[in-house]
């Protein structure tokens, strides 16, 4: 039987510290903390819900990060 694939650990960080920053600035802070994948998304984007480990998403509105979350 094969084992059971883990999931890479996600960084240690709060995706609140985020919000309110540059857009550009946040994605380079959030990949040099550990994040594997960085996603910008428009307000009311339409996205897929399945939860990635190592993803961190941003809404970006007027360039700033607006909300940020998990997966």
């Amino acid at each position: 039987m094969a084992p059971i694939p883990k999931p890479p650990a996600e960084p240690q960080d709060s995706p609140d510290a985020y919000v309110g920053l540059d857009a550009d600035r946040a994605e380079r802070l959030a990949r040099d903390r550990g994040w594997s994948t960085v996603r910008s998304l428009p307000p009311g984007a339409i996205i897929t819900m399945e939860y990635r480990a190592g993803r961190l998403n941003f809404e970006v509105k007027d360039g700033q990060v607006a909300r940020a979350w998990k997966g």
